[in-house]
């Protein structure tokens, strides 16, 4: 999920910084999703959803289409 994460956020052209203003978190934790290191709650991977308008299937890695 970290890699869709992040190629999501740059292929949107969004900074971490808009990214965790939107999430109402903070910079380290969105760098930390797309890095890994730290898994999102069920609540923060449907505000990735929403942000993104990509299903949680999509950012689970369960499917390759949107």
């Amino acid at each position: 999920m970290h890699e869709r994460l992040k190629e999501l956020r740059i292929e949107r052209g969004l900074k971490l910084k808009e990214v965790a203003e939107y999430m109402n978190v903070t910079i380290r934790a969105i760098s930390r999703y797309e890095d890994g290191t730290r898994e999102p709650s069920v609540e923060m991977i449907v505000k990735f959803c929403k942000l993104y308008n990509v299903t949680a299937d999509y950012l689970l890695g369960l499917t390759d289409s949107y």
